[in-house]
């Protein structure tokens, strides 16, 4: 291998580059400054394109850390930007690199790699240049994700681009239940309690039948409903004997999918009966209430949290709802199908998931948000509050912060006798 580069990443000063291609006429209100000077948008375009060109090219290069390096570089900009013109012009050169470093890569690099198409197919959203992405690399993903001598790391990169990437493009039927069918053979091998074939504790591979899970329950939202009825009937009475694995990804993975499991059931059949309801519901309701000291503190939060919900959704039916603010918009989660998209999505995408639920037309259409709303510099002035407005809150919010908190730790306190 040849020596690595000096590769300058993908910077937050990049990010704040107002570079949008797809939809030039939308700015983010954070990103509008008060009294700023003025900045030539074409120049920071070019510039930040002949970044991005330079790293695709590194994508090439023989050392691996580079190589690598490269990778996470330009998953910061997809994930940050909106670059639809910049990729439809280089998306083959994109789609071979990516290819080459999944097959020849290293464990670090196919799960960058990995992650790298899943943006890239955000980025470019549904339609026939996608579908020639995933016909590309849906092979080797699915090769990968099967393959037992793999990097477990590499594996669960894979599936989880597998299931995001074929969500996303996918207008073959028959594509979508052999994609589910390979993510299935994965995770139903958990359903093996003690031991697999090899002799491994399955706890080994949890992470991966996990991975395989969540990749599967997110197809099965956009299947059709007589093939909904017919996972249902396979997995239902299955899936109840991952509650009580002993890792805890896969007891809130196993939890989530039963509660879709019976949002998707009742849709189909509004008289769904489920015939051991009082032997799921005590399991669900000692999760929700688990109080093991075995078990850390935080571990027993997060459980505790996920499971009085999952408890509700089957037995009461009830879905707490929950409100995303992304600019001057709101969006309402209101049931496991769409809690469950739109965690996968900020997933992938982080801290860039409100950028893109503003300005990205697939996401959009996804969560039935209409076209992007578009504003103007004096629209968005009109909106942020000015610099002493924001000082006078944050101070007085600062001093009650601090009273209430001087009261509790106040030793002269009233807390109560004790006998």
């Amino acid at each position: 291998g040849g020596q690595p580069r000096n590769v300058q990443p993908f910077s937050d000063e990049d990010a704040s580059i107002e570079t949008m291609s797809h939809c030039s006429g939308f700015s983010d209100p954070a990103s509008f400054t008060e009294d700023g000077p003025e900045v030539d948008e074409e120049a920071t375009q070019e510039d930040l394109e002949y970044k991005l060109k330079g790293f695709i090219d590194l994508t090439l290069d023989k050392s691996a850390k580079t190589r690598q390096a490269a990778l996470e570089s330009l998953k910061s900009a997809f994930s940050s930007k909106i670059l639809y013109e910049f990729i439809m012009e280089r998306r083959m050169t994109l789609t071979d690199s990516i290819e080459r470093c999944i097959k020849k890569g290293k464990s670090d690099e196919q799960c960058a790699a990995a992650g790298l198409a899943c943006l890239l197919c955000v980025q470019m959203g549904s339609g026939i240049e996608s579908e020639e992405i995933f016909k590309t690399l849906g092979p080797v993903l699915k090769k990968i994700v099967c393959d037992g001598t793999a990097s477990m790391q590499a594996r669960q990169a894979c599936a989880t681009c597998l299931g995001i990437c074929c969500f996303i493009v996918t207008d073959d039927i028959t594509e979508l239940y052999s994609t589910m069918e390979c993510l299935e053979n994965i995770f139903m091998k958990a359903y093996q309690r003690d031991r697999d074939t090899n002799g491994v504790s399955s706890a080994h591979n949890a992470m991966l039948h996990v991975s395989a899970l969540l990749a599967w329950s997110l197809l099965l939202t956009i299947c059709p409903m007589n093939e909904v009825k017919k996972k249902i009937e396979m997995h239902l009475h299955k899936l109840p004997s991952l509650l009580s694995c002993d890792d805890l990804n896969m007891r809130i993975a196993a939890g989530e999918t039963l509660a879709l499991l019976f949002e998707l059931a009742r849709e189909t059949d509004a008289d769904f009966f489920y015939e051991d309801m009082d032997l799921l519901t005590e399991k669900l309701r000692a999760l929700a209430t688990d109080g093991n000291k075995h078990r850390a503190k935080v571990d027993k939060r997060k459980q505790r949290s996920v499971f009085r919900d999952v408890l509700r959704a089957v037995e009461e039916r009830d879905f707490p709802a929950e409100m995303v603010k992304f600019g001057p918009e709101r969006m309402y989660i209101d049931c496991w199908v769409k809690k469950q998209t739109y965690e996968t999505f900020k997933e992938i995408l982080g801290s860039g998931m409100q950028y893109h639920l503003q300005s990205n037309d697939f996401l959009r259409n996804v969560f039935e948000l209409g076209p992007p709303v578009m504003l103007d510099a004096a629209t968005l002035k009109t909106m942020k509050i000015s610099r002493f407005e924001r000082h006078l809150y944050n101070s007085a919010a600062f001093k009650a912060r601090t009273k209430a908190r001087s009261k509790c730790r106040d030793k002269r306190a009233d807390v109560g006798e004790f006998f």
